[in-house]
């Protein structure tokens, strides 16, 4: 059986033995913006999707999707303001 999919990167509609959200042209940018955002997590690890966003000019949907598609932890927390 062959599913079809479109590629979230470049929406190619495309068909797999798999469901997965990118076409194989698209996979290396995956895996690269992945890394990047690993890296930085390992390096801040507090962070959120708009502080990476903006250091490593990954769009923040971007990031969301990894999130959803598992690839990505996601804690929660609670800003507090500090004393002035």
């Amino acid at each position: 059986m062959l599913y079809t999919n479109v590629c979230k990167h470049c929406h190619k509609v495309f068909k797999s033995k798999i469901r997965t959200l990118c076409c194989k042209e698209c996979r290396n940018l995956d895996e690269d913006q992945l890394d990047d955002i690993v890296k930085y997590l390992k390096q801040y690890p507090n962070s959120n999707a708009l502080q990476i966003s903006e250091e490593l000019g990954i769009h923040p949907f971007e990031i969301i999707k990894f999130m959803e598609e598992g690839w990505l932890g996601e804690s929660k927390g609670e800003f507090s303001r500090l004393p002035d």
